[in-house]
């Protein structure tokens, strides 16, 4: 019976410390979530690189869309993911009681205006067709612009932050607009006037920043993060992607393979 007893808790034993073992915050693995494109060429290049040196293994989880990213990573199937803005990140995460908190910003492409059948932004007509993001931050960028340019203006006392085509008070030129999913935008430009077409997608599908009629020059809020559990922000790990996303060896990939994006003050 003692040694019955003696078998049960070195069995005991090790599930515990292998339970401990999976918690451990000195974990050398890492599951890196980033939609397709540039942004996961920047984990790719520049911070997949500088983790592998302090030892960590580092998988690269590409998505093609904006809601997976943060469901995976509350799900603890991702442990950080880098793709959106602030604005985007409380909403979500409001909106499905997460636990997600912002790590550190990181080079943005910005939002643009393209077209395949005009050539300026004078060229516009009555009645043109223009498709732009769906999700309600991405849209309220877009209708943002088009308030710039003078295609809309909005309501008064609205918060541009947070307007929709429903805010829209004036369309001079009756522009119908189209709301898609971001990641089908650039699909869009050969059935529509113009398109508004998140940087990341547009570079994902071949297109150049230099490409754009117009590109927003974005806000602080606008600049994508690094996203992780905020349970997990004090871990070495979460530490560590951020002194990546800081060194000298990611502000080199940053200069080499990512001209033209907006960068956060910390690379300037």
């Amino acid at each position: 019976m003692t040694l019955l007893r003696g078998i049960c808790a070195l069995l005991l034993a090790s599930v515990v410390t292998a339970s401990a073992h999976a918690a451990d915050p000195d974990k050398k693995e890492i599951r890196f979530g980033a939609t397709a494109g540039p942004y996961a060429d920047q984990i790719r290049y520049g911070i997949k690189p500088v983790l592998e040196k302090e030892g960590y293994k580092v998988t690269i989880v590409e998505f093609t869309d904006y809601v997976q990213p943060n469901l995976a990573l509350a799900d603890g199937a991702l442990d950080a993911n880098a793709f959106q803005h602030e604005v985007y990140l409380k909403k979500f995460s409001d909106d499905h009681k997460l636990q997600l908190t912002q790590l550190i910003k990181m080079p943005t492409a910005p939002i643009g205006i393209y077209s395949h059948k005009l050539k300026s932004l004078t060229d516009v007509k009555d009645g043109a067709t223009v498709s732009l993001p769906n999700d309600v931050t991405n849209q309220a960028r877009a209708i943002v612009l088009l308030q710039q340019i003078g295609w809309v203006t909005l309501k008064p006392g609205v918060d541009p932050v947070k307007s929709s085509e429903h805010d829209i008070a004036t369309n001079p030129h009756r522009i119908k607009l189209l709301p898609l999913d971001a990641a089908q935008l650039p699909r869009s430009l050969d059935d529509v006037d113009y398109a508004f077409i998140n940087g990341n997608f547009a570079l994902a599908a071949g297109l150049k920043l230099t490409d754009a009629l117009l590109l927003e020059k974005i806000p602080p809020y606008y600049l994508n993060l690094v996203a992780v559990r905020t349970g997990d922000l004090q871990k070495p790990y979460v530490k560590d992607i951020s002194a990546a996303y800081r060194s000298p060896e990611f502000r080199h990939v940053v200069d080499e393979r990512f001209q033209g994006f907006s960068k956060p003050d910390y690379l300037r």
